[in-house]
């Protein structure tokens, strides 16, 4: 009896992803050549291709000693000093920054340069992430990095605060973190001191429910991503949570040590930074 293999439809690159790729791509076709800062997407086969095609990744030290080049910025954005460098270098920067981004990066620069002193910026992110370094730049890092409820304690609760989330981080973390950052201002006695913005990109933060539903369907859950992809990880503990046979595979050599034996339907799904192409390949080795 053949086995029922399906892909997730909603899996694989979101538009800022897409659209970076797509934009080296065009690039690549008339040149030799094109630097990138920083991995355009975080998934090393889709790296390896790329590569394959000319695109070379250099770290921001790198990128500082540049003069009279050609250099790509990947979707997840830059603070304002690399567009300063980039004019000093005399280099030409190819932007692909998401549009998501690029919209938050604006209102938290506004909201610095409005806030005067008094008010703390804060962002709800990963500290270090590619996309927070850029919003944390928008602020002359004077903004304060919450990646969990005990950086909470790092809030001055004295002085009024306004809180943005890095686009693709949970809704239901982001929504917890809002109640307990308005709890603590509230018990202060200053409630109306706290100000929040919805900046989560609902691509992103619809995943978690469609996947989620999508990993209850299936005997085993083949979920195909890189391993520096935050966004994979918790995307691929959902389906764990959901389908205690989810495995996580960043190649389609990794299937060899899998027995699917068993398994009369097969889901097959990714990150937002998973390339289709990729699960196309995992879903032709299951079928063999």
């Amino acid at each position: 009896m053949s086995k029922q293999i399906v892909i997730d439809e909603n899996s694989g690159f979101c538009f800022g992803v897409t659209n970076a790729i797509s934009t080296a791509e065009k690039y690549l076709t008339e040149h030799r050549f094109l630097y990138c800062l920083g991995d355009i997407v975080h998934n090393n086969e889709e790296m390896s291709r790329l590569s394959a095609l000319g695109l070379e990744i250099i770290t921001h030290e790198q990128f500082k000693n540049l003069h009279d080049t050609t250099v790509l910025i990947r979707a997840h954005g830059e603070p304002p000093g690399i567009y300063r460098i980039a004019e000093q270098n005399h280099i030409r920067l190819i932007d692909a920054t998401c549009p998501v981004v690029l919209r938050l990066q604006k209102r938290i620069l506004d909201a610095y340069h409005t806030s005067g002193k008094d008010r703390q910026i804060l962002i709800f992110g990963k500290k270090g992430h590619a996309e927070v370094v850029g919003l944390l730049g928008q602020t002359d890092n004077t903004g304060i990095v919450l990646s969990s409820p005990a950086d909470i304690e790092r809030i001055d609760f004295s002085r009024p605060s306004i809180l943005y989330s890095q686009t693709t981080q949970s809704l239901e973390l982001y929504n917890q973190l809002i109640e307990q950052i308005h709890a603590r201002y509230e018990a202060q006695g200053h409630g109306d001191g706290f100000e929040f913005q919805d900046t989560i990109c609902r691509k992103v933060s619809s995943r978690a429910k469609q996947i989620a539903e999508f990993a209850t369907r299936f005997d085993v859950i083949l979920f195909v991503s890189g391993e520096k992809s935050s966004n994979g990880l918790y995307l691929y503990n959902i389906c764990k949570q959901h389908n205690l046979r989810s495995y996580m595979l960043t190649q389609v050599d990794q299937l060899a040590s899998l027995d699917l034996s068993d398994a009369e339907t097969i889901g097959i799904c990714g990150a937002t930074s998973t390339p289709m192409w990729l699960m196309q390949e995992i879903a032709s080795k299951c079928a063999e």
